[in-house]
């Protein structure tokens, strides 16, 4: 490694305090760790240790950090992964009435399409947190960019009518891929950069997410246009999956090739303390068992999931409230999510900046999933006006706070339970989302079908409404630093 590649990270001046009241913190935080200190109570623990308290020289001796320009080659390669199986997931479900023509398939059954992901990530989420935790980051990413890679080449066969079963196949390989996905970003962010930078990458990695959503919602109705004739279908169809497929197989190879576990040096002294504990000192079990007794992030677990879950139902059923409405705008219902998911992708970079100067995530958290209810309800209440201008703007205004709060609950996630492993955390919020995703989805759908698509709006809204109470009603959490190693009480 030239020396132009790498500079090195300032050393810390002096042990810092820091208390969080509320989840704000009012200094900033030092980089998020990866392990627990075996030594520090966690949770919901009553003891109270004050650093000065500690010679903390002899615990905690300053180590040496520094940050690669690598770190955004490695975060640039993860985002692209996860671009391409985020546009799988939606490939099918914008563009659902033409696949349920296609294959002569009802409402469900190309809900399930979608659902399929959220499905497969409930109990497959364990195994692969514990692969996350014993074989490491650039393991799970190989992994998940092939099973990537593979799902999509099963689907370039599957452009026939009768190949319904097989393209569904394809579609669950894909869905194995998300499992190695979604818990990645705040793991990446910790392990490549600075303390100043954690919630920034953090935002990047899950902005990568949603711009494949946004390329799902919008290349699929360009590239398979609403025809009569089966044959012309067939060949837009498959056109897309070999599209899909090559990108998914170029990706895989940088993957393999550029993809890397860890930098040489640590980039700060939380992740210098964290690799410098045996990994007999670290019990996955008892960690997961940890976070289960941990009130609020169980809180959070929940709420988080509450609006993920509402996003999940939004993205995969925008085309049927969109059609219903305005029939034969197929290529404008992939308009409107490209307008939620750009918005979103705004809003998570602004609350990534702003979270990494102010440090306030509970404050954060909660104003953003507020103004998601409200756009929800905005959203709800002018669909059905007749205006798709007025639509792309309540869309907007929606995607930028519903969207945005993804990174968020991540790093408030990371707050609530450092110095758990990163990985570990997001892996269960995630999975509330899947959960809630498939619940929503379901029920949305045959509301829509029943009642309309304001029903079905209201529906989500009452949920988001008990998400936004469950997040003010989050205890008061204490945390002290010193230097890298937090003391919770």
């Amino acid at each position: 490694m030239s020396a132009k590649d790498e500079f090195p990270h300032e050393w810390m001046d002096s042990h810092a305090k820091v208390a969080i009241n509320d989840g704000s913190v009012q200094a900033e935080r030092p980089s998020l760790g990866e392990y627990n200190h075996h030594h520090l109570p966690l949770g919901e623990s009553s003891i109270t240790l004050e650093p000065s308290a500690l010679d903390t020289d002899q615990l905690f001796p300053l180590m040496e950090t520094k940050l690669y320009k690598r770190r955004w080659v490695m975060l640039f390669i993860f985002s692209l992964y996860s671009m391409s199986n985020a546009f799988m997931w939606l490939q099918y479900s914008i563009i659902s009435n033409i696949f349920m023509h296609f294959y002569s398939i009802d409402t469900l059954a190309i809900d399930w399409l979608s659902m399929i992901y959220f499905l497969t990530y409930i109990p497959l989420i364990l195994p692969v947190m514990w692969l996350l935790e014993n074989r490491g980051i650039r393991d799970v990413v190989v992994v998940g960019s092939a099973f990537n890679c593979i799902g999509a080449w099963i689907k370039t066969g599957t452009a026939d009518p009768n190949m319904f079963i097989m393209t569904f196949f394809g579609q669950f390989v894909c869905s194995v891929a998300t499992v190695y996905i979604l818990g990645i970003p705040s793991r990446l962010a910790s392990l490549w950069f600075g303390q100043q930078e954690v919630s920034t990458a953090c935002s990047i990695g899950v902005l990568g997410n949603q711009l494949g959503i946004a390329i799902g919602f919008l290349i699929p109705p360009i590239l398979v246009p609403n025809v009569e004739d089966m044959d012309e279908l067939a060949y837009h169809i498959r056109i897309m999956f070999y599209i899909s497929a090559g990108v998914a197989t170029l990706i895989f190879i940088l993957v393999v090739i550029v993809f890397q576990e860890k930098p040489e040096i640590p980039p700060s002294q939380a992740q210098a303390q964290a690799q410098s504990i045996s990994a007999d000192e670290y019990s996955y079990t008892a960690s997961i068992l940890r976070l289960l007794r941990n009130k609020n992030f169980m809180l959070l677990v929940v709420s988080y999931g509450l609006n993920v879950g509402c996003f999940y139902a939004v993205s995969t059923l925008l085309n049927r409230m969109i059609i219903e409405h305005y029939p034969g705008e197929e290529v404008n219902a992939g308009r409107i999510g490209l307008t939620i998911i750009i918005a979103g992708m705004v809003g998570s970079l602004i609350c990534g900046i702003w979270l990494d100067k102010t440090k306030s995530y509970r404050q954060t958290t909660l104003f953003v999933y507020l103004m998601s209810l409200i756009g929800m309800l905005v959203y709800a209440f002018t669909l059905n006006l007749g205006h798709l201008w007025v639509v792309f703007i309540t869309a907007g205004v929606l995607g930028f706070f519903m969207t945005g709060y993804l990174p968020l609950g991540f790093e408030f996630a990371v707050e609530l339970t450092y110095p758990e492993s990163e990985g570990t955390s997001s892996g269960l919020l995630n999975c509330s989302a899947q959960i809630f995703g498939i619940i929503f989805t379901i029920s949305q759908g045959k509301i829509i079908d029943h009642w309309g698509t304001v029903a079905g709006n209201i529906f989500l809204c009452i949920f988001l409404l008990i998400g936004t109470r469950l997040h003010s009603e989050r205890g008061n959490t204490v945390i002290f630093y010193n230097i890298d190693s937090p003391v919770k009480h």
